[in-house]
C-alpha cells in the first residue's frame, strides 16, 4: 500500500519529469529523497529515452472530442456558465472551490468565474494533451503540484486570479472576494514551496533563503485589511501582494481602494 506522502511524491515526481507512475515509483523507492530520486532518473538515459518515447506517441487531443464535451455543458450564450460549471465539477469530481480550478482557469484562459470560452477551452485542453473527462481528472493532480511548487506557475495563477475574480465592469475587487482568493492560493504556495523565499536586491531587507511566506503574514495582512476597511482591492495592490515578496510591513506597502 503506498502511503499518502509517497503518493505525492510520486505525483511531483511525474509532474517534473513526465514519467510514468511506475518509473516514479521504482525510483523513490530506490532513492527515498525526491529530489535524489529525479536527479537520478535524468542520469540515467535509458528511463529518459523510454518516456520521450512514449510521451512522443502520445495522440493530439481530438478537436471534435472537445467540442462535444464542450456542448454538454455550454448554456444558450454559447460558453459554459454557471450550471455548466457546476456539471463540469461533478463530473471531475472536484469541488468548485477547489484551489486546481484556479489553475485550470489560468490554462483555458477562463475571463470570469463560472465562464469558459470554447477557444479558451479547446486551445487549453490542448495544450494540457485532454481530450476526455478521465484525462483531465488525471491532469488535476499535475496542475495542483504544479501550482503549489513552482513559483513562476504560482505568479502566472496568481496574476490572472485578479481579473478572474472580478465582476464584470468592475476595476477593483471587493475585499471579502480577495480574501477569499487569498485564502485559497497563499496556503497552498507555502505548502508545496512555491512561496519559498528568494532573497531580494535591498539593503534594507536582510532575509535567509529559508525564510519564505509564512501563514502569520496573511494573518497580519486580513487583520490590517478589516481594520483599514475600504471598498475594493486594486490590481496594483493585489499584485504588490505577490507572493515571492515578503510583507515586511503592510501599511507601507499596499493601498486599499478609498
Amino acid at each position: 500500500m503506498v502511503d499518502k506522502k509517497m503518493e505525492e511524491n510520486i505525483v511531483q515526481f511525474c509532474g517534473v519529469t513526465g514519467a510514468s507512475t511506475k518509473d516514479a515509483k521504482k525510483f523513490l523507492d530506490r532513492h527515498k529523497r525526491l529530489e535524489v530520486a529525479i536527479d537520478a532518473y535524468y542520469n540515467d538515459s535509458m528511463a529518459v529515452s523510454a518516456t520521450a518515447r512514449a510521451q512522443a506517441s502520445v495522440t493530439t487531443p481530438s478537436t471534435s472530442k472537445l467540442n462535444s464535451l464542450f456542448d454538454k455543458y455550454k448554456d444558450s450564450s454559447g460558453d459554459i456558465l454557471a450550471d455548466g460549471t457546476i456539471n463540469f465539477c461533478q463530473d471531475l469530481g472536484v469541488h468548485p472551490e477547489d484551489v486546481v480550478l484556479l489553475a485550470v482557469a489560468f490554462e483555458l484562459k477562463s475571463p470570469r468565474i463560472g465562464q469558459w470560452t470554447k477557444q479558451g477551452w479547446t486551445d487549453g485542453w490542448k495544450s494540457l494533451r485532454c481530450d476526455s473527462i478521465s484525462a483531465m481528472k488525471e491532469a488535476l493532480p499535475r496542475l495542483r503540484t504544479k501550482l503549489a511548487s513552482e513559483p513562476e506557475y504560482f505568479q502566472k495563477v496568481y496574476i490572472h486570479t485578479f481579473n478572474f475574480a472580478r465582476s464584470d465592469g468592475q476595476r477593483s475587487l471587493g475585499v471579502d472576494t480577495a480574501q477569499a482568493f487569498w485564502a485559497l492560493l497563499l496556503p497552498h504556495g507555502m505548502k508545496g514551496g512555491a512561496l519559498a523565499h528568494k532573497n531580494l536586491d535591498d539593503d534594507d531587507v536582510v532575509l535567509e533563503p529559508q525564510d519564505g511566506f509564512k501563514s502569520e503574514y496573511v494573518e497580519w495582512w486580513f487583520d490590517f485589511l478589516n481594520e483599514k476597511g475600504g471598498k475594493g482591492v486594486s490590481k496594483d495592490t493585489w499584485n504588490m501582494v505577490c507572493p515571492r515578496l515578503l510583507i515586511v510591513s503592510a501599511a507601507d506597502m499596499f493601498y486599499i481602494v478609498p
